[in-house]
């Protein structure tokens, strides 16, 4: 039976512990011994001390010990190494009423070993994990594990931080704490969570902390799959709120430059860090111009100009273009005083301090609870405030977003500036460019109308110009003219030509062409520099009651005439130089008859030309253009032409309208 045993086997008798038996399992393991001989000597090699004590004990006591820990250093081909054993024994009579033991022998070498290699990975395992707990917590501050659809089932870190128990935080209930518009968003992810083909999913919602505070929380998950199904998710949660704030901060203060660097028009800037400030920083922002020169009256009332509003989605609006008187106790008058930010808390939708009637209303509507008015100073005066609010379940605005919407505004305080001073040149220039144009005067049996229109994009005073007046004979005069240049000086010449030709058209009764003529020889004596264009005309009535012009054009776009019945052409025929330049040969002036109901128009270049455009095109255009308004009423003639021609904005747009009535009715002046 022991012969095909699959473990070793041995036979020992009496005390000498003689060998008398081994299987073949013990000659594959350790060779042929010799029968016979005692164990110290038959199995030298093999057996210790502690081995033949362990014998003597078993064979004395009768009882069946196990050793297993038996080492061995046997050859088996590959050369001398450590070979571990578990041996049992067992007492056995022999023939001849002998004792003897029996010894099963098993090899557990590799057994050991995996065992080994098993604990030391253990250990190892825990270290790592040790290690990898100690990384994950270095870098977060909460990790937790949900179900397929976010249901938490463990979290460690999301009680510290949002105070919720863990009953409260089991299920969805973890959602409560974050912000009710990212909760929405957060609802609906993981509504489909299961279904997202996502290897990692991160995003960033707001989270109210323990202190009631929201701060922005980074999540990031890995789904663990079984069969292809996603069965939970293991993620991570870490505070970012300084990371968001400095990210906020970095982009809004390039939009803000953006917005600054990229428009010049002073209301469409405004306009544009409104809409930087509304939704990120406010629920509302709007930007008041004050009058120039309030700075110096601080305790006085102001009348503001609204010139930009932007509100978040869903509340109403306030106009813009808007003026409003502030009162001496208004919050913007403060700001104004204060020459730095001011900051009002208030009831929902009750102001403490004084506002416009219209502004209270609307404060009311949106449930307005705070304010923080920015005063914007250009050249030592405050010349503009934004004013920003907050309403709804939206805190007051933190200190924190109060100084970021000052650094926003320093940073695009240049082009702010720029644009203010440009505005009030502007206006300036404007007011004395008008001051400069005579209204039409009143001509029985005509009507007339004047249009102006200045450059948005020029602050200086132009050299356009028109003009009308009467003689002593009952003619009338129409001028269009353009001075070149488009600065002080040029107003100055402008102004000079102006008077000049009024000067010359009244001294004597000659054509157009001699007056222009006369005219361009005082310019050279005068300001040899300068030149201009300019279309004279000259009508009055024949004896038959019919109106007649004689016109002469010194390098001026021409005149268009347009037909009662809505046909329009150039007159083209009395063609001279420019005022200013030299010319030996006549003036020359032509006469045009003006049919009852025909308009007569005339207009400066940048009514026309286009940049890069023949000036054959732009004519062809204003053509068209006028064609279709033949009968439409004077005022509206020259409007809708001013409205409905292309002008590129670079050049000023001047112009003169004549209208001869049809027969048997007697006009004035259009509006």
């Amino acid at each position: 039976m022991f012969d095909r045993a699959p473990i070793a086997v041995l036979v020992t008798g009496g005390e000498e512990h003689r060998l008398l038996y081994t299987n073949d399992a013990f000659q594959s393991m350790f060779g042929d011994r010799p029968i016979g001989a005692p164990v110290w000597e038959a199995l030298r090699d093999l057996v210790g001390q502690d081995t033949l004590a362990a014998l003597d004990e078993a064979l004395a006591t009768g009882e069946t010990p196990r050793l297993d820990d038996v080492y061995v250093t046997a050859d088996r081909g590959g050369g001398p190494h450590e070979r571990l054993f578990r041996m049992s024994l067992s007492g056995i009579p022999l023939q001849g009423g002998e004792s003897g033991l029996l010894a099963m022998v098993q090899e557990v070498t590799a057994q050991t070993a995996a065992t080994r290699r098993m604990r030391a990975m253990e250990k190892e395992l825990r270290r790592l994990r040790r290690r990898y707990q100690s990384i994950v917590w270095a870098g977060v501050h909460g990790v937790w594990v949900t179900g397929p659809h976010g249901e938490s089932r463990e979290s460690q870190g999301w009680q510290r931080l949002t105070g919720q128990t863990p009953e409260e935080s089991l299920g969805r209930g973890w959602m409560r704490a974050l912000h009710p518009e990212d909760r929405v968003h957060a609802e609906e992810w993981w509504d489909k969570a299961a279904e997202q083909a996502v290897s990692l999913y991160e995003v960033t919602h707001r989270v109210r902390t323990r202190d009631g505070v929201y701060r922005h929380i980074r999540f990031r998950c890995v789904p663990v799959r079984e069969n292809g199904a996603v069965v939970e998710w293991v993620g991570t949660s870490t505070d970012v709120e300084q990371e968001w704030q400095e990210e906020r901060r970095r982009r809004l203060l390039e939009r803000a430059a953006a917005a600054a660097t990229d428009i010049t028009n002073l209301e469409e800037m405004c306009q544009a860090l409104a809409g930087v400030i509304v939704p990120e920083l406010a629920d509302s922002c709007h930007v008041y111009l004050l009058p120039e020169a309030s700075g110096g009256l601080p305790h006085a009332p102001i009348v503001t100009e609204r010139v930009a509003s932007a509100v978040r989605e869903g509340l109403p609006r306030l106009p813009t273009r808007r003026k409003e008187y502030q009162t001496v106790d208004s919050a913007l008058v403060r700001a104004v005083r204060r020459r730095r930010p001011v900051e009002l808390s208030y009831p929902p939708g009750r102001p403490s301090f004084s506002c416009p009637e219209a502004v209270r209303t609307w404060m009311a509507e949106i449930g307005s609870h705070s304010l923080a008015l920015l005063p914007i100073v250009v050249e030592g005066e405050v010349a503009a405030v934004v004013t920003t609010g907050a309403c709804g379940d939206r805190p007051p605005i933190p200190c924190d977003d109060v100084r970021l919407m000052r650094e926003m505004l320093d940073h695009a305080h240049d082009a702010v500036s720029k644009a203010l001073r440009f505005r009030r040149t502007q206006r300036v220039a404007l007011a004395l460019q008008h001051s400069l144009l005579a209204e039409p005067p009143h001509v029985p049996g005509l009507e007339l109308a004047a249009r102006y229109q200045a450059s948005p994009t020029a602050a200086e005073i132009g050299g356009d110009w028109y003009d009308a007046f009467m003689l002593s004979c009952g003619a009338v005069k129409l001028v269009i003219g353009d001075v070149a240049g488009h600065d002080l000086a040029a107003a100055v010449c402008m102004s000079q030509v102006r008077n000049m030709l009024r000067a010359l058209a009244v001294d004597r009764d000659e054509s157009p062409g001699d007056v222009l003529r006369r005219l361009t020889r005082a310019l050279e004596t005068l300001n040899g520099e300068s030149t201009a264009t300019c279309v004279l005309t000259r009508l009055e009535r024949d004896d038959e009651g019919v109106w007649r012009m004689t016109y002469s054009v010194a390098g001026h776009p021409p005149p268009l005439l347009v037909t009662g019945e809505g046909e329009g052409r150039f007159l083209q025929d009395a063609g001279n130089p420019l005022l200013g330049i030299s010319h030996d040969q006549p003036w020359i002036s032509a006469a045009q008859p003006l049919p009852p109901h025909s308009t007569l128009l005339l207009y400066t270049d940048g009514l026309v030309e286009r940049r890069g455009e023949d000036l054959g095109e732009g004519l062809e255009r204003l053509r068209r253009c006028a064609e279709p308004l033949a009968r439409e009423p004077l005022g509206r003639f020259c409007d809708e032409l001013l409205t409905g021609m292309p002008v590129t904005g670079e050049d000023d747009i001047a112009m003169i309208a004549l209208r001869v009535p049809p027969e048997g009715r007697y006009e004035g002046v259009a509006s």
